[in-house]
């Protein structure tokens, strides 16, 4: 009995692996997680392509319930994960457990926004850490953002900012919404690491026929439509000329 972690890439039902494909048949379950990820299909376009039912599961069910651990020691399951499985570090916690309890468990990699972002002209070793922009509230108000962008320029790396996303609220944030963000934790932090001349990447729907990239200032790019998320916004670093060409080609 096995614990199926399998990457569906980034776009369509079409982006799974012959590998993960083969896997999904062959499970008794079949899960999808759908709060770390947006991908550009509906679940029955996914069921329709693989030939199986999916039940889609939240935050929840994947972190804090042991049904996934429990149904895995008697069965084989599988958990759909948008994009490859390691890209969020809440799939860590599940092969951890996994371990703990003596469950058996296969990781199925696909693409990545890790690493897809490199249609950008981006040199991806030249990326630092990534982090993410969360949705502030009255009482959550994190620069975490902020702070790593600070770090990473000064090393002179790139930063991947990932943008939050709220599917029972249907909220999936938008580099316009990612860059009010950054900017009024500017205005209290006062240190110049991210202003309206920042310099900065907006990227949609990689992985997809109509993905979106433009580059420009903060100011410019908050007053573009980038269409349909999920959405991701970079701050590059030091930049080689090859990547100034790159980025050139989509100002």
């Amino acid at each position: 009995m096995t614990l199926y972690l399998i990457g569906i890439g980034l776009n369509d039902e079409k982006d799974i692996t012959a590998k993960g494909l083969e896997a999904i048949k062959s499970c008794d379950e079949v899960y999808l997680e759908n709060y770390t990820s947006l991908i550009d299909c509906s679940v029955s376009s996914l069921e329709k392509f693989y030939g199986r039912e999916i039940k889609v599961v939240g935050r929840r069910f994947v972190e804090q319930d042991d049904e996934l651990i429990e149904a895995a020691k008697v069965k084989d399951v599988a958990l759909l994960v948008i994009g490859d499985p390691f890209g969020a570090t809440t799939h860590i916690d599940i092969m951890l457990r996994c371990k703990k309890n003596n469950v058996k468990f296969k990781v199925i990699h696909n693409a990545s926004i890790l690493t897809a972002v490199g249609i950008t002209g981006l040199q991806i070793y030249k990326f630092g850490k990534t982090t993410s922009i969360p949705y502030p509230d009255k009482s959550f108000r994190p620069e975490t953002s902020y702070e790593v962008i600070r770090q990473n320029k000064i090393l002179g790396l790139h930063t991947l900012l990932m943008l939050d996303l709220k599917p029972e609220q249907d909220k999936f944030m938008t580099v316009k919404e990612a860059i009010d963000i950054l900017l009024e934790i500017e205005s209290r932090r006062q240190q110049s690491v991210f202003t309206e001349k920042t310099f900065c990447v907006g990227v949609a729907r990689v992985g997809s026929d109509d993905f979106a990239i433009k580059s420009g200032t903060a100011a410019e790019l908050r007053r573009l439509n980038f269409g349909r998320q999920p959405h991701s916004l970079v701050v590059p670093g030091e930049l080689h000329f090859v990547e100034q060409d790159a980025l050139k080609s989509w100002e």
